[in-house]
């Protein structure tokens, strides 16, 4: 197989938007193929995701692809990142840089090469790639794209000079290929942080005209918190916000780690969806309380922290609603949201606001109740209420002793 053959694959790997595993297998049998003998690959490229930080892989010649790891920001200082041979390089504007694995070891060696000795390597080539999507933030480049990659032989004598020019050759193409499709996981990734997995799966597949809307059946879980207000006009801006983190935390994660979807945050509080389409009526109300009550517990223990330091937090309110609602793309010719609309929303909105009046932190519909059915010994009457801008009073429900 020749130089041309593996760049032409390359290119159509890009064109077709292979995943960022496929490229890296495909590309990395194709160098042995051609007789460049790679024994181990590493490629890793940092995100725009707020949580995120960077996301790798290692392909071994006997396993193919054999380890995946993924970063988060806070994780900037850990061992693993400071000690990359990649982080000098990306510092210093390195583009490339060989070690050789069989010259005597310095008296503190990067780790990685400390490891790739025992695993009986003898070179190791490393690779940056800079996308320039975004400008330089600081010595860390935090904020602009790149992509890493090394190639590592157990070859005696390590790569010889016809390996080293072949490589040279095949990586441009190669981190082209990776950009074409990275790019893309990096954009949804981000619009998925803002908008939610399932609506940035759909703008990215093209659902993205004005009016374009489905109906749907769901679950609407929404949330505010009691007394945020007040505390919001006694604390610093940088303390509020931590604050209020914080708490959407407790509802967020109980959300989706049950399959939830939350649209939209409300200043202190959130609109999410259980789509019933995704489960039955009955299971899909289970999850909603299920990730309704987890909410509350671990706002009860955020609550239960704070006060160990002598600091106030708001309480949760959460109403459970059912309905149909319009799902999809609503707005102006220049901005437009990624909802839910539909009468069954404000209903949920004014359930919640009785919260405080029927002294309950969660609140749950008739509807809701009805469609329940495998949870309905959990649930206890509160009377009939009258909700604003409904005409007819509606019983409304809440968790049992």
């Amino acid at each position: 197989m020749k130089l041309t053959a593996v760049t032409d694959w390359l290119a159509d790997a890009g064109l077709r938007n292979l995943s960022l595993d496929d490229i890296v297998d495909g590309f990395v049998r194709r160098l042995n193929e051609i007789d460049v003998p790679v024994a181990r690959s590493f490629v890793g490229m940092n995100t725009l995701h707020p949580m995120v930080r960077m996301r790798s892989l290692i392909w071994e010649r006997a396993t193919g692809l054999s380890a995946r790891y993924e970063f988060q920001h806070v994780e900037a200082d850990s061992p693993i990142i400071l000690q990359s041979p990649f982080l000098p390089m990306i510092r210093h504007g390195i583009a490339e840089r060989r070690y050789d694995l069989t010259s005597p070891p310095p008296e503190q060696e990067v780790p990685v090469f400390e490891e790739l000795r025992l695993a009986g390597m003898t070179e190791w080539l490393g690779r940056i790639f800079q996308f320039g999507e975004l400008a330089s933030a600081g010595p860390e480049r935090v904020g602009e794209l790149f992509l890493v990659c090394s190639l590592t032989t157990d070859r005696p004598g390590g790569f010889s000079d016809a390996h080293i020019e072949a490589m040279q050759a095949l990586l441009p193409v190669f981190g082209l290929a990776a950009k074409a499709t990275t790019m893309r996981t990096v954009y949804q990734g981000l619009l998925s942080a803002y908008l939610g997995h399932d609506p940035a799966a759909r703008v990215v597949a093209g659902t993205v005209q004005r009016g374009e809307v489905q109906g749907v059946e769901a679950v609407l879980f929404f949330t505010d918190l009691r007394g945020f207000t007040a505390l919001a006009n006694t604390l610093p801006g940088r303390d509020l916000i931590m604050l209020l983190d914080d708490c959407l935390d407790c509802m967020v994660r109980p959300v989706t780690a049950r399959g939830g979807e939350v649209l939209k945050f409300l200043g202190d509080g959130l609109l999410a969806i259980f789509r019933i389409e995704d489960r039955p009526r009955a299971e899909t109300c289970a999850m909603a309380l299920e990730a309704a009550k987890e909410a509350l517990a671990l706002m009860t223990g955020l609550t239960e922290t704070r006060r160990s330091r002598s600091l106030s937090t708001p309480e949760l309110d959460i109403a459970l609603h059912i309905g149909h609602v319009n799902y999809g793309n609503v707005g102006a010719d220049a901005r437009l949201d990624f909802t839910v609309i539909g009468p069954a929303v404000n209903e949920a909105s004014r359930i919640e606001r009785l919260c405080d009046a029927l002294g309950r932190h969660l609140v749950m519909s008739q509807s809701f109740a009805r469609a329940a059915d495998a949870s309905r010994h959990e649930l206890v009457s509160l009377g009939r209420h009258r909700l604003r801008g409904v005409r007819e009073e509606t019983e409304l429900f809440g968790l049992a002793p």
